[in-house]
């Protein structure tokens, strides 16, 4: 017995799956192997906590990932690791991915209100009103989460929102997907 096709469901699933490809590899293997570099109208530093608040415009970079925020929160593990926290009305990021088949990689920008940068796990989190744009394709919603290790990305309305229990009424992800251009054969 066969089941009828959702249409819209399946039409989701797809745009899902274009999207997920879309912005894969976003950043240059290079960039975790970079100094961090970061430029602040103030700094406080607790050696004791391995870590440091900067406030006021402040500018961090890493390779070829640039984030701008209101504040920014390093903290560091024993072995090194970083994990950033950076606050802003936005937070914007932009970084590089690697290039593919001779191509130059391709540049991801990003915006939310909140943006978490886990150096030892490889992942980068959008919280509120989150935004990645890679090429011209677009993805919106309250939380985005991209692991540069799997390649895996996902965006909803909240951080553990499923479908079955929303986070907010009416919330909804949003994503624009541009057609690919196919290569003509010679």
């Amino acid at each position: 017995m066969t089941r009828p096709i959702n249409e819209p469901a399946a039409a989701a699933l797809a745009a899902a799956i274009l999207a997920l490809s879309a912005f894969s590899a976003l950043a240059e293997k290079a960039d975790k192997e970079k100094p961090t570099n970061i430029e602040a109208n103030r700094m406080n530093s607790d050696d004791a906590k391995r870590m440091s608040i900067f406030e006021g415009s402040v500018v961090l970079t890493k390779g070829t990932i640039a984030v701008r925020a209101d504040r920014i929160v390093v903290q560091q593990d024993a072995e090194g690791f970083q994990r950033t926290t950076a606050y802003g009305k936005p937070v914007r990021f932009r970084q590089k991915g690697d290039g593919k088949a001779g191509k130059d990689g391709v540049w991801t920008d990003g915006e939310a209100l909140r943006i978490e940068i886990d150096d030892r796990n490889e992942r980068i989190e959008l919280f509120e009103r989150a935004r990645v744009a890679r090429d011209q394709d677009v993805v919106n919603g309250e939380y985005i989460f991209l692991d540069q290790r799997t390649e895996f990305f996902s965006v909803s309305t909240a951080k553990g929102a499923t479908p079955a229990k929303p986070a907010a009424p009416g919330g909804r992800v949003k994503a624009v997907i541009q057609p690919k251009s196919i290569p003509e054969s010679k």
